[in-house]
C-alpha cells in the first residue's frame, strides 16, 4: 500500500479530537488526509507507530525545507501559515541534529527536575494569589482567571519579561497557535519579533538574574546563541513555556468534573495527585497533534509506505488513546500508571519543559480541589468549545461554579 484513499478533514475537526482520532484509526494507524486549507500529509494514530516516528532520523524538521515543501504543497491562493514568521520558527523543536543538539545543550540545564524544584515556593506562592482573588466569587471561568494567569507568570518570571507585557504577550501567542487570519498570524509574527528583538537587546545592555539574560551570555564550550537563534529561542520558551501548561490544567480539571468518582477518589488522598497528573496528560493531553515533520526518504510504517518529501503529523491524543497501549483507554482512572504516554513527545525533540509543566499542573490541581470543595461544571459538556488548532488541544473557557 503506497498511498490509499484521502481523507477530507473538517474546518471543526479540533472540536471533538479525540473521536477524530478515533475514525481516522478505524481506518488504519497510518492516514493520508488533506487538511482544511488543503494540504496533503499523513496522520499516524498507532502508539507503537507514533513512539517510533517520533524518534526517528529519517522524519525531519528543518523549517527552510519545510517552508519550500509548504510552498509546492499548498493550493494556490492558499495562506501557508505552518511557517507564520521564519524568524521566530528557527528555534530548537524546528531544527535537525547537529544544530539541535548545540542548542538544546544550551538550555537543558535550566529544565532539570533539580532546577525546576527551586520554583515550587513561587508556583505555590502564584497559585494561592490566584487562588485568593477567586475567593469571593460563585462562578468563574477559570481560563483567564486560573489556568492560563499561572503559567504565563512562572515563564515570564524565569525569562525577564515585564508584568505589564504579558497579557499582549499572550494574546499574540494565542493568535500564532490558533487557526487564525493570515492577517491576523501575520500582524502577532511582527510584534511578537519586534518585541523579543528589544528584549534580547536589553537584556544584553543589563543583564539581569533571568534565563534569557543567561542565554544571552551563555558559552557552552566556546559555543552561543547567535542573534536569531536567541529570538527564536526566546520565542519557543515563553509560547511553549505556557502553552502547554494551560490546557494541561483546564483540561485536567474538565476531566475531573466530568468523573466524580475519580474527584472523589483524588480529594480523598492527594498523594495521588502527581500519578494523577501523568494520567491527565495520557487521557487529555494539551498538545493535538505534533509539530511538522517531513520524510528525507522513503519511510514505511504501519503497511504505509510514505514517499519522500511529505508531511507527517503524529497524533498524541490519539496515540495516548491506543487501546494496545492503555486498556480502557477512554477511562479516566487517576489510579493509573499511565507513564510512557507521549503527551510531551518523545525522542530528541522531547519538551524541555516537562517537569516544568507537571509541576505547575500539580500545584495548580492541588490548590484549586482544596481550596473549592464544591466546585463544578457551569455548562453543558457539549457547550464548550475548543481552540481552533491543529497543534494545541485546549478550551476557550470552562465555566465553574466555586460554590
Amino acid at each position: 500500500m503506497t498511498t490509499g484513499e484521502t481523507v477530507e478533514v473538517a474546518e471543526d475537526f479540533a472540536q471533538d479530537a479525540h473521536l477524530f482520532a478515533e475514525l481516522l484509526r478505524a481506518g488504519g494507524p497510518v492516514r493520508r488526509v488533506r487538511m482544511p486549507r488543503g494540504l496533503d500529509c499523513y496522520i499516524v494514530t498507532d502508539y507503537a507507530q507514533a513512539r517510533v516516528l517520533l524518534a526517528d532520523s529519517r522524519l525531519h524538521k528543518d523549517t527552510r525545507r519545510a517552508a519550500e515543501l509548504f510552498e509546492a504543497k499548498l493550493p494556490a491562493g492558499a495562506a501557508n501559515q505552518g511557517g507564520f514568521n521564519e524568524a521566530l520558527g528557527r528555534h530548537m523543536l524546528n531544527t535537525d541534529p547537529p544544530d539541535h543538539s548545540r542548542l538544546r545543550k544550551l538550555v537543558n540545564k535550566a529544565f532539570t527536575g533539580r532546577t525546576v524544584a527551586r520554583l515550587r515556593p513561587r508556583i505555590e506562592e502564584i497559585t494561592t494569589e490566584l487562588l485568593d482573588a477567586l475567593a469571593g466569587q460563585e462562578r468563574a471561568d477559570l481560563v483567564p482567571s486560573f489556568a492560563a494567569p499561572l503559567p504565563i507568570t512562572v515563564i515570564c518570571e524565569l525569562l525577564g519579561v515585564a508584568p505589564e507585557d504579558r497579557n499582549e504577550f499572550s494574546a499574540w501567542s494565542k493568535t500564532l497557535l490558533s487557526s487564525s487570519t493570515p492577517e491576523d498570524a501575520q500582524h502577532a509574527g511582527q510584534s511578537m519579533l519586534a518585541y523579543l528583538t528589544g528584549l534580547i537587546a536589553q537584556k544584553r545592555a543589563e543583564p539581569a538574574e533571568d534565563l534569557l539574560s543567561d542565554l544571552v551570555h551563555a558559552s557552552d564550550d566556546g559555543d552561543s546563541l547567535s542573534e536569531p537563534e536567541l529570538v527564536s529561542m526566546a520565542f519557543l520558551l515563553l509560547v511553549a513555556g505556557h502553552e502547554t501548561t494551560v490546557n494541561l490544567i483546564a483540561n485536567s480539571v474538565l476531566a475531573l468534573l466530568r468523573e466524580p468518582e475519580q474527584l472523589a477518589l483524588l480529594r480523598a488522598d492527594p498523594a495521588l495527585l502527581p500519578g494523577a497528573v501523568e494520567e491527565f496528560l495520557r487521557f487529555d493531553g494539551p498538545i493535538h497533534l505534533a509539530t511538522m515533520r517531513f520524510t528525507a526518504e522513503p519511510v514505511e510504517v504501519g503497511g504505509v509506505t510514505i514517499p519522500e518529501g511529505e508531511f507527517v503529523l503524529i497524533s498524541l491524543l490519539g496515540a495516548n488513546r491506543d487501546a494496545e497501549r492503555f486498556p480502557e483507554p477512554d477511562r479516566l482512572d487517576v489510579t493509573r500508571a499511565a507513564t510512557g504516554h507521549l503527551a510531551f513527545g518523545h525522542g530528541i525533540h522531547y519538551c524541555v519543559g516537562a517537569p516544568l509543566a507537571r509541576l505547575e499542573a500539580e500545584i495548580a490541581l492541588g490548590g484549586l480541589l482544596a481550596r473549592f470543595p464544591d466546585l463544578a461544571l457551569d455548562a453543558k459538556p457539549d457547550e464548550l468549545v475548543y481552540r481552533p488548532s491543529s497543534l494545541v488541544h485546549g478550551l476557550e473557557a470552562l465555566p465553574v461554579r466555586l460554590r
